[in-house]
């Protein structure tokens, strides 16, 4: 094995450990989350070898079996006198009103206060943690940041060799709930067939397979989403010589939880399969259907298509 990188990513509940490990695999990195501590070494040490071995990250949180900070902490001491691996930390930090607010708007308990106010829990762990955040090579404040900030930020640490490409995000969206902020390119997907009108699909999002193919079914939707695509391919090369630090492209749709949500994924994919490492988010996936956000008109006839009242 010849200079293997190891990246230790753990912190506060709530703070963007997801979000952190999602971006490093967009940018080819392995990720092992939750991993055993006892199973640290193991996995270190059946790395393959290679001139360039892939980039590994692991999560380790409150949630972790057996976690234990200060054995976190002497494990990886020890295993950092090997001269084959390099191993950083990577330590997320978030204020604790901003973690409440987090907690209150998904209605998640936290895992450390199970009965007990998530005040308690955040509490409770930032001492458990005090130990990792003072050893941590790497701090990243997520207080402010939205998980598209963090995202960027995550990637300008890691992105390596590729440091001059934009950061590259792709964002569906409900225009319902307002324009995205720094939103790039701005497609809109209001033109295609809804599946908010058809009972069968309305509880479903673009994930599901049986709404993205509703949607794709529609006469206009290859020739158009084609166009985006190229369109986009031919920007980007463009943005990157201009030295463009970032590039968000946001897809619409009415209420952000169908067509959008469908069609940014299709496009995170595509970007994919081409050599970039976008990264994919829903900002309204969550938001629950509601035919006041959809508009006025109702279905004819239960297949998408409206009339007037």
């Amino acid at each position: 094995m010849s200079g293997a990188t190891v990246l230790i990513v753990t912190g506060m509940s709530g703070a963007g450990k997801s979000t952190v490990l999602k971006t490093l695999e967009d940018l080819g990195w392995e990720v092992v989350d939750n991993l055993p501590l006892p199973l640290l070494g193991r996995l270190i040490g059946a790395m393959p070898e290679g001139d360039t071995p892939r980039p590994l990250a692991i999560g380790l949180g409150s949630t972790t079996r057996d976690f234990d900070p200060e054995r976190v902490v002497a494990r990886v001491t020890e295993l950092r006198k090997r001269e084959d691996v390099a191993i950083g930390a990577l330590f997320l930090d978030c204020a604790g009103s901003e973690l409440e607010r987090r907690y209150t708007e998904t209605r998640r308990r936290h895992p450390l206060a199970d009965d007990r106010p998530a005040a308690d829990g955040i509490a409770r762990e930032r001492e458990l943690l005090a130990p990792l955040r003072d050893w941590a090579n790497r701090l990243i404040d997520t207080t402010s940041l939205s998980a598209h900030d963090l995202a960027g930020q995550v990637r300008q640490m890691f992105a390596g060799g590729n440091s001059d490409a934009p950061v590259l995000s792709v964002m569906s969206f409900g225009f319902a709930r307002g324009l995205p902020r720094n939103a790039d390119l701005v497609f809109d997907m209001r033109f295609l067939q809804n599946p908010h009108w058809v009972p069968a699909l309305r509880p479903g999002t673009g994930l599901d397979p049986d709404v993205a193919a509703y949607v794709a079914a529609d006469p206009a939707y290859a020739e158009a989403v084609g166009r985006i695509e190229e369109l986009i391919a031919l920007l980007l090369p463009r943005y990157r010589a201009e030295g463009k630090s970032y590039v968000t492209v946001a897809i619409g749709c009415t209420g952000g939880r169908h067509r959008s949500v469908h069609v940014a994924d299709r496009l995170g994919r595509w970007l994919h399969e081409r050599g970039f490492s976008p990264t994919v988010t829903h900002r309204d996936l969550r938001a629950a259907p509601q035919d006041s956000l959809e508009g006025s008109r109702l279905p004819a006839d239960g297949t998408g298509k409206h009339t007037a009242r």
